[in-house]
């Protein structure tokens, strides 16, 4: 998998197909979890939400890893080296220091992965984290009826076929990830779900236990 044909076009097709929808979904609870000391930012993209994390926690000490080398310069050049540190690699053959992030970012990212390797990459994320880690999570998500679920059914089906093409992402269908983060030990805080719930943003919390509060928008 890897984003370098589509780098530079990016953010312009995001834009055209959901605006600014993306990017609120990113940044729902940046600026509502607790200051954290290391965070791991896996598939960031061209770093629009790690500016805004930065904003956030200028003090934060930031991982971010990517396997497009295109898509870390984006980074780089919008975020900058300080406090940063910019990993180019496969999270597949990544290797992290077992509890040494208390703050884990997956945005738009765990919906590219079948549902083996999904596992394999929950599971590792989650032995990076630590006891009490926050987990930020956005991603796509299907309705749960109606004309809704057909139209989300649709679109996410033609950016699998679209980026299986350019980036050769292995998933074709969206995979419940919530069983596997549950597993790990981690349990969800809050939740925000768009108005036609085709977007949601989720943050979880290792070992905590409590009810989610789910926000539509």
């Amino acid at each position: 998998m890897n984003f370098d044909r589509v780098a530079p076009h990016y953010r312009r097709l995001e834009r055209i197909v959901f605006d600014e929808q993306l990017q609120a979904a990113r940044c729902a609870f940046v600026r509502q979890i607790p200051a954290a000391n290391r965070a791991l930012v896996v598939g960031e993209g061209d770093a629009r939400f790690l500016a805004e994390l930065r904003r956030a926690q200028p003090e934060l000490q930031v991982d971010c890893l990517d396997a497009s080398a295109r898509m870390l310069a984006l980074a780089q050049k919008r975020a900058g080296q300080n406090r940063v540190r910019f990993l180019h690699a496969d999270i597949c053959e990544a290797a992290f220091p077992p509890h040494r992030y208390d703050l884990v970012v997956t945005h738009f990212f765990l919906d590219c992965f079948a549902a083996e390797t999904l596992r394999e990459v929950v599971t590792k994320l989650s032995g990076a984290a630590t006891d009490n880690a926050i987990w930020l999570v956005a991603d796509f998500s299907l309705p749960p009826n109606g004309w809704r679920r057909w139209w989300a059914r649709l679109l996410i089906g033609t950016m699998y076929f679209f980026f299986r093409f350019v980036a050769g992402i292995e998933a074709r269908r969206l995979i419940d990830y919530a069983p596997l983060m549950r597993e790990n030990g981690f349990c969800l805080t809050n939740e925000k779900i768009s108005a036609h719930g085709l977007i949601r943003s989720q943050c979880w919390r290792c070992g905590q236990i409590t009810n989610a509060t789910l926000v539509s928008s």
